[in-house]
């Protein structure tokens, strides 16, 4: 007899072939395996996969009747984040005024900065969406990916406790605040982001980042980020955080692009 999360990914497989990637993958990612497992699987599940599954659907997985998509975490979830963002920046940055700490949270708790962080751990590929979701390109919209991050913060709430979710914000949303240099340039043009929506418009495919190296002493290590657009087009960048170096190697290619781009308008 097959396991029971071996039977929970061929049923979500059988209703959308391209959310059926293993859940061990994604806990790969994030850095945790969760106890309960019905709860990642709910932060992963939009409203639209349980309009696809038919009436009381909305009750699926909960003996109290609550709802069976990831709205309620998503909500959880945005005011632990926002917690979470307040301390680390008052702990970390005790001289700077109150009115410079509000401008980096709301980058912090951002959609734009969760989307960034979503496309990082690859979000998109895991969410349950519903048919007309999924042809409308849900998997890579960035109000469904900071939403589904927000409620996989809310799961792993409640299935570790807050220092586990504090350790999983801090390092995979937070992580800017690691480097001078980066807290300093929060709010400034997000160019993963900016990429992203130039492959689509281009129709080349989900811009990929790849740690290729990690050098230096541990306090002041230099990261080597790469990012490739399937075969055509790859590019690669250092910076003193994993976040600064994605988003330079972001912006070298985003240029590169631009000019191919121009290029082509041109002949």
């Amino acid at each position: 007899m097959p396991r029971p999360d071996q039977t929970r990914t061929a049923q979500r497989g059988a209703e959308n072939v391209a959310a059926a990637v293993p859940l061990e993958t994604l806990e790969d990612k994030l850095g945790y395996r969760f106890r309960k497992r019905e709860l990642v699987t709910r932060a992963l599940t939009h409203r639209s996969a349980l309009g696809d599954r038919g009436p009381g659907a909305t009750e699926r997985g909960s003996d109290t009747g609550e709802s069976g998509d990831n709205e309620q975490l998503e909500f959880l979830g945005d005011s632990i984040l926002g917690f979470i963002a307040s301390e680390a920046l008052v702990l970390r940055h005790p001289g700077v005024h109150e009115g410079q700490l509000s401008q980096w949270k709301a980058h912090l708790v951002s959609a734009t900065h969760l989307h960034e962080c979503a496309l990082d751990l690859e979000l998109g590929q895991h969410l349950l969406l519903g048919k007309g979701e999924e042809r409308n390109g849900g998997r890579e919209r960035k109000t469904l990916l900071a939403n589904g991050l927000e409620a996989v913060i809310a799961a792993i709430y409640l299935d570790g406790g807050m220092e586990r979710t504090r350790l999983f914000i801090e390092e995979h949303v937070l992580s800017l605040l690691e480097s001078p240099d980066d807290v300093e340039s929060i709010g400034l043009l997000n160019h993963k982001s900016v990429l992203q929506e130039k492959t689509q418009a281009m129709g080349l495919p989900v811009p990929r980042y790849t740690t290729v190296e990690a050098s230096g002493p541990e306090h002041a290590k230099v990261f080597t980020v790469e990012v490739r657009i399937g075969n055509r087009f790859a590019t690669c960048a250092g910076g003193s955080s994993k976040k600064a170096a994605s988003q330079r190697a972001a912006q070298l290619l985003l240029e590169h692009l631009n000019t191919a781009d121009e290029n082509g308008k041109s002949n």
